[in-house]
């Protein structure tokens, strides 16, 4: 395969394995709360949905290595805590949530089944697909993908030049911030770690690419595809906002099932209800998949280990699967608020210098980020471990807190102050 087509279809891969269940739903009722600030959360949504993932993949592009890569130089022990935690948040909520999603957009309204019958046949046909590896899943994610997109623009386009006017006023105190967080939701920043590892091991397999060639296919890969995930995300966010001002909508799948009935009819609807439902199935098959990989690995190649996991992660899926798409999001958001900044902080170190790079550096980084997001996390937990008072005082005297983004100064203050280090380390060394 030529270098240029393999850039293409690697995109188009990429694209495929980001764009899941939460990519679809959140942005349009993101746009639907934002309402004539649509620009704004859609800058901020691109932030945490679309800048920091693909910039995961440009890591990946010069680490070209595993997911342990990005924390090894705060230490193996940390990296390993990391990625089995990143593995785990995986496989019990964003797989999860692909068969809500799908329930809710293609079952719930046609046929008379429950959540957890959905549940149960789901996550059996993943078991299925997890353990009899199928080139099946190939061919649905090559021609699927492109009929998603199809369908979407006609959504958005049709959407866009209706007679629909932007009324409502924002939800949000801060627009920008606040799809900052909802981008969370997506997982593409973990999607972006986990993902870029199958992308560099794909490469490494067809062994016909050096390393110079493969890092400049990877991150030209990544741009197309930011490219197109920026495209429809937007699209959505724009679209949603013409509904603020005459729609009364309390869900997000019912928000995104209205929008395609506007403008497709009943008949595209359900085409996109089929459709959403095989790319959620593709998506939890891959992270179950990834997640057994990685635990079959730590078990020297154990096949043992492989199929408890998968089994595990099937049981987790219908357990959590069967609940509502929006309180999955909710019992995500203390997870995300904790494990997002350190990744956010890890991709971005991954791609600055070497000199930059140093132990020191990670580390101090790390640990600002973890210290200065643990308030975020103690306010979105459902009950408190410290009194309310002083949660307030303590993120009252953090920049940024109020808006979840309370780590994102000590860190990056955290960083400077190891980079004066570093230098008079230096300093010190240089022969007088």
């Amino acid at each position: 395969m030529s270098p240029s087509k393999q850039i293409v279809v690697t995109a188009f891969a990429l694209f495929s394995l980001f764009f899941g269940a939460g990519n679809l739903i959140l942005p349009p009722f993101l746009g639907y709360n934002a309402g004539e600030s649509w620009f704004w959360v859609s800058l901020g949504f691109a932030v945490s949905a679309v800048i920091i993932p693909i910039v995961a993949i440009y890591g990946h592009a010069r680490l070209q290595g595993t997911m342990l890569d990005f924390a090894n130089k705060v230490s193996p022990a940390f990296a390993l805590v990391y990625s089995i935690m990143i593995y785990a948040i995986s496989i019990s909520l964003p797989s999860p949530r692909t068969a809500s999603v799908a329930y809710e957009m293609a079952i719930k309204p046609y046929f008379e089944l429950s959540s957890l019958g959905l549940s149960i046949i789901y996550f059996a046909l993943v078991l299925v697909f997890v353990l009899n590896r199928s080139r099946l899943l190939e061919l649905i994610g090559k021609y699927l993908t492109p009929l998603i997109i199809f369908i979407l623009l006609a959504i958005i386009l049709l959407g866009l030049f209706s007679e629909s006017d932007v009324s409502g006023s924002s939800i949000f105190d801060n627009s920008f911030t606040a799809g900052i967080i909802e981008g969370y939701q997506t997982f593409d920043a973990i999607g972006g770690v986990v993902v870029g590892g199958v992308i560099v091991i794909s490469f490494a397999l067809q062994g016909v690419y050096s390393y110079a060639e493969k890092r400049r296919m990877i991150a030209k890969s990544g741009f197309f595809a930011g490219l197109g995930l920026f495209v429809i995300y937007t699209g959505l966010i724009a679209v949603g906002a013409t509904y603020s001002g005459e729609t009364v909508v309390e869900h997000r799948t019912e928000l995104l099932g209205l929008l395609s009935t506007n403008t497709l009819g009943n008949i595209g609807t359900a085409f996109l209800a089929v459709l959403v439902a095989l790319a959620c199935f593709t998506t939890a098959v891959g992270v179950v998949t990834g997640t057994a990989d990685f635990v079959k690995g730590l078990f020297a190649g154990s096949q043992k280990a492989y199929i408890i996991t998968a089994v595990a992660g099937c049981l987790i899926g219908i357990l959590v699967g069967q609940n509502a798409v929006g309180y999955i999001i909710e019992i995500a958001v203390p997870a995300l608020m904790i494990i997002y900044p350190v990744t956010i902080t890890l991709i971005l170190l991954s791609v600055l210098p070497e000199s930059y790079r140093t132990q020191l550096t990670y580390r101090v980084v790390i640990v600002t980020a973890i210290v200065f997001s643990i308030p975020d996390f103690l306010e979105t937990l459902p009950f408190r471990l410290i009194s309310e008072p002083f949660l307030e005082v303590i993120k009252e005297a953090i920049p940024f807190s109020d808006k979840g983004m309370g780590w994102v100064l000590p860190t990056l203050i955290g960083f400077m102050i190891a980079r004066l280090i570093e230098h008079f380390r230096l300093f010190k060394k240089r022969p007088l």
